[in-house]
């Protein structure tokens, strides 16, 4: 390992260290923070990495690979069945309209009719890695902008298969030496005869992985060692990604198609979970390495060019997404997510360029300026994104969603909850089966649209908005229930609900201890984690089973509970002190399990549950 590689590694990661958190902290996003961090230590600012540098994109495209891998393997045949006119409509709808209108424009501004399609076809893409990482963050995944975001990725995703077959037919000639010194199977070959070579290669990975992957991996698991099986899953990566490169494709359509076949073995899972490590961090050095390479000189030489280009593609994707939203009965604020999400230029435009640019269809300057209008536009989505929560549905969608609900509230209700996820449905259900009617906050407007119809009163809106909590009823409400997925945006919910209502009993979920940390020093009482109270009844069922008595085994369980609430809060003071910390756990575990213990002793009816369960057991 060379000196340069570690300097250069020891840079990416400290750039992605530094600005990620400052990104997430300014409310950004981490993929922001990782394409700023690339910018600055690139060669066009900080000069931390040369331009020689560039040679690490290599290296953390390799993140894309496993991603695609990994997007492969959740396509399950029975799932992609259930979502196939989503996937085939919206999916088709939205390349089909941008490569034809990215066609006319080029073809108008003197681009040969080859030239033009090839690159109409390449700007149709949208960026998997950008999107699904932003939908994640912000728990848009299941929501109706996050399902039909996933449909158009996934038909793109699909789309290049057909894609890099037809492009060696548009060339003129065949494909011109390689650069890098080393040729491929499809060099120098006619157009037909590279589609076929495609072709072959897409279904030797198909075959190898239902004759040769599956039983390779049933003979590791044998073995049971984990690490070997970790092995196993990257050396299939590397294999099929060395298997295109040798061919002359790209390596993530061919992890792709082998993630696709792997998704209905009995591997699927144990495969997601040992590749996701290094995708995540390979991943974030990809968009690191994507800020690095931005061409400033050439932006800096054309920049009119670049600009026209650049917001002529993101406008014209902007269009045509925008307009596949209504005809997919997208409401308002999911149409803009949507809209925003994917009207960038995505990370397989890189390799249908480079591709083009092999087969002669594209000029090294006119690459270049597509590769920067794309690296740019990457760059330029989690800002729009931003502008679209910050900016656009505050003034918009909300006021729409306001002037829309505002007649369905009939009456004040005592109790609020926000979030009306798995969590507080339950909530709600049961206070409704008590005879409590609640009035509920969410901002799935398709949810609340669903909701209504089963008979809840629902406000459409951001609960942290004080406006949306008064008409909600919050000035004459008694309980307020913070019950969104998100912790951070449950904390500015009780901080500005009870700045503003210091009346309201308020009551908040906790995803994990770290979680009820948070809230308890933030002066809330009244705090519930989510999994507590299952875990718990859990064990007490396991007791049971074991041979306690049902109502011995509830009161251990209740007990349990309220020592374990009594150490939460003797805890939360010293959980920045590590040492502390995990002297004062175990003090605190060592203490319930003797009070625990001399409540079975003193309790006859425990102590005889007890002994019913040791002559059981």
């Amino acid at each position: 390992m060379s000196a340069a590689f570690l300097h250069d590694a020891l840079i990416y990661l400290a750039a992605a260290v530094i600005f990620v958190p400052i990104a997430k902290k300014l409310g950004m996003g981490s993929v922001l923070g990782y394409l700023i961090g690339g910018i600055i230590i690139g060669p066009f600012f900080l000069g931390f990495v040369g331009e020689e540098g560039k040679d690490i994109m290599h290296f953390a495209e390799f993140g894309v690979v496993m991603m695609l891998f990994l997007i492969g393997l959740e396509l399950e045949p029975s799932h992609f069945w259930r979502m196939r006119k989503l996937i085939l409509g919206t999916g088709m709808m939205q390349m089909a309209a941008t490569t034809l209108a990215c066609f006319a424009a080029l073809w108008l501004f003197g681009f040969s009719w080859q030239a033009a399609l090839a690159c109409g076809l390449a700007l149709s893409m949208s960026s998997t890695a950008i999107v699904m990482q932003t939908l994640r963050e912000k728990s848009l995944t299941k929501a109706e902008s996050g399902r039909s975001s996933f449909a158009v990725l996934l038909f793109q995703d699909i789309a290049v298969i057909p894609i890099l077959a037809l492009l060696p037919l548009l060339a003129a000639a065949g494909m011109q030496t390689s650069q890098a010194g080393h040729g491929s199977l499809m060099e120098g070959l006619p157009g037909w005869a590279q589609t076929l070579v495609l072709l072959a290669a897409a279904n030797a990975v198909v075959l190898a992985g239902r004759f040769v992957f599956v039983p390779f991996l049933r003979f590791v698991a044998r073995i049971r060692l984990r690490e070997l099986f970790t092995a196993a899953a990257l050396l299939i990566v590397i294999a099929t990604a060395d298997l295109m490169m040798v061919v002359g494709l790209s390596p993530a359509l061919g992890t792709f198609l082998a993630g696709v076949v792997l998704a209905g073995s009995e591997f699927r899972h144990e495969l997601e979970s040992d590749i996701e490590p290094f995708k995540g961090i390979l991943l974030g050095l990809f968009f690191i390495a994507v800020g690095a390479s931005i061409n400033f000189k050439l932006i800096a030489d054309n920049p009119l060019t670049i600009a026209a280009l650049v917001c002529g593609v993101m406008l014209i994707k902007a269009l045509v997404l925008f307009i596949t939203g209504k005809l997919s009965r997208l409401s308002f604020d999911q149409n803009m997510i949507f809209t925003l999400g994917l009207s960038q230029v995505g990370e397989f435009a890189f390799v249908l360029f480079a591709f083009t640019a092999q087969l002669g269809i594209l000029s090294i300057r006119d690459t270049d300026m597509m590769m920067g209008a794309t690296a740019i536009s990457m760059t330029l989505t989690p800002i729009l994104l931003l502008a679209n929560d910050r900016l656009i549905l505050p003034r918009f969608g909300t006021k729409e969603a306001i002037e829309k609900t505002a007649d369905a509230i009939e009456g004040e209700q005592a109790v609020i909850i926000a979030g009306f996820g798995h969590f507080g449905s339950t909530i709600g259900r049961f206070l409704r089966a008590n005879g409590i009617s609640a009035t509920i906050l969410d901002n799935d407007s398709d949810r609340v649209d669903l909701l209504r119809k089963m008979g809840f009163t629902v406000f459409y809106g951001d609960a942290t908005r004080l406006d949306i909590l008064k008409c909600a009823g919050a000035e004459e409400a008694k309980i307020l229930i913070a019950a969104i997925d998100s912790p951070e945006t449950n904390l500015d919910l009780i901080e500005r609900a009870r700045r503003e209502f210091p009346h309201l009993d308020v009551m908040v979920r906790a995803k994990s201890r770290l979680d009820a940390y948070e809230l308890l020093d933030a002066g809330v009482k009244d705090v519930y984690r989510e999994s507590l109270d299952t875990s718990v009844r859990l064990g007490a069922d396991a007791l049971v089973k074991l041979g306690f008595r049902r109502h011995a085994a509830w009161l251990a369980g209740q007990r349990f509970l309220k020592y374990d609430e009594e150490a939460l809060t003797g805890l939360a003071a010293h959980r920045h002190d590590q040492e502390a910390y995990v002297f004062k756990t175990r003090e605190q575990i060592e203490i319930q399990e003797q009070l625990l213990a001399l409540d079975q002793s003193t309790t006859p009816h425990l102590q005889d549950a007890a002994w019913d369960g040791e002559r059981k057991g």
